[in-house]
């Protein structure tokens, strides 16, 4: 599949999901915009890893996914935006009635109003382009919900059916919206938490792994980050063409329980 000659921006990329999405679009040719709000020299540098790797034109654009205007600001910048995925996020976890407000917000606003913005921004791009693809990084928790994720199982809620109007708002021109819910995803900020929870609960990685930290996937595997980025590529392809509004699970079984 290719998408050569195509701007794609992927927010939040600069490590996990949004990387390996990032990575996989390049491969297929496209022209790549990593994100985050660090602006660090590191995230500079890895853009140009990503095209020494790939051969495709990568850049690093800085923006706070918080802020309303920096979303924007995003697209504006990028010039151009033929393909969107709207991945950052952030997660906290607590009772309800302890949740904090600020913490509440945050979630809401990066995981959640980002994309609004973003999406909002990117529209004029793809009707001037005649072509666009925005794909959403739900999460299972779009689908389903967990005990003290409030903020975040709303926010990826309202993710699944934003897509949704999206899709119907462009369903006769040649512009897709889907979004994509994830399982446990093997990221590096999910490999940097099996050894403390191996000490935690006194047990093996193995065992770690199948029965804590994928209790509720029923492959027990984890999904990985190419696989994630193979599915947003499939669903910028011509074959992905009349699918639109809808969710795609790579979630090991979980929301088939």
């Amino acid at each position: 599949m290719s998408v050569k000659g195509k701007t794609a921006i992927v927010t939040g990329s600069n490590s996990g999901i949004g990387l390996g999405i990032a990575r996989e679009l390049a491969k297929a040719g496209a022209d790549v915009v990593l994100n985050s709000f660090t602006d660090s020299p590191e995230d500079h540098a890895l853009a140009r890893d990503v095209a020494e790797e790939t051969g495709a034109n990568v850049r690093y654009i800085q923006a706070d996914m918080s802020d309303p205007d920096a979303c924007r600001g995003l697209i504006e910048t990028a010039g151009a935006c033929d393909i969107l995925i709207n991945n950052a996020g952030i997660q906290h976890v607590a009772p309800i009635d302890e949740f904090p407000t600020a913490k509440w917000d945050a979630i809401i606003a990066i995981n959640l109003n980002s994309a609004f913005h973003t999406t909002a921004a990117a529209l004029p791009m793809m009707r001037k382009a005649g072509w666009g693809r925005i794909v959403n990084i739900a999460s299972a928790h779009g689908l389903t919900a967990s005990p003290y994720k409030s903020a975040y199982v709303a926010a990826k809620h309202g993710i699944v059916g934003m897509t949704k109007v999206v899709a119907l708002e462009t369903a006769q021109e040649p512009i897709t919206a889907n979004a994509i819910c994830p399982g446990y995803v093997l990221t590096p900020l999910v490999e940097a938490q099996i050894p403390d929870t191996m000490k935690e609960y006194d047990m093996s990685r193995e065992d770690v792994i199948r029965d804590v930290m994928l209790t509720r996937q029923p492959s027990k595997e984890f999904a990985t980050v190419e696989q994630l980025g193979g599915t947003a590529l499939f669903l910028c392809s011509d074959a992905a063409a009349q699918i639109t509004g809808t969710t795609i699970s790579v979630d090991g079984g979980w929301t088939a329980l």
